[in-house]
């Protein structure tokens, strides 16, 4: 069988990215069970509710929805457990220092296989508030207005 090469996503996590300002983004790797990833391969995932906190120095994934495999039988994992985060030990003391810092947290952004691995992108996040996501959403809407005057200009 030939090596998987590139970058597959399998889920993302859309709004996280209205929901925090995020500050730091990482690449940590997944210690899953064989189930898991064939449910991955599968393309079935919610990042939705996804968080990670620290145990006994190390990160752990929670919350991050995983289905069950469809053809697992007795060894079959549960949905919602707790997977374990591979990081390098400076990584987690940086992401562990900050996250006990007031407001920030750190939320996945998605999940994806890269070369054959299944990786989650990490973000050191700072919560908005509810101001600023009304500023951010009338940034957005503003800058559409202006490209499509601009094509509607550049078309006569």
């Amino acid at each position: 069988m030939a090596k998987e090469r590139g970058r597959k996503l399998i889920a993302s996590n859309r709004k996280a990215r209205h929901d925090y300002f995020i500050e730091d983004t990482f690449e940590a790797g997944l210690v899953l069970m064989g189930t898991e990833v064939k449910s991955l391969r599968m393309g079935r995932a919610s990042l939705i509710d996804g968080y990670a906190t620290e145990r006994d120095g190390e990160l752990w994934l929670e919350g991050v929805h995983i289905p069950e495999y469809l053809q697992g039988n007795w060894t079959n994992h549960t949905a919602r457990r707790r997977r374990k985060l591979l990081l390098h030990r400076d990584e987690i003391a940086k992401l562990i220092s900050k996250s006990r810092d007031s407001g920030h947290t750190i939320v996945p952004l998605s999940l994806y296989f890269k070369d054959g691995r299944a990786k989650v992108e990490l973000a050191l996040a700072k919560g908005k508030k509810h101001y600023d996501k009304r500023q951010a959403l009338r940034e957005r809407q503003d800058h559409r207005e202006a490209e499509r005057a601009m094509t509607h200009r550049t078309e006569r």
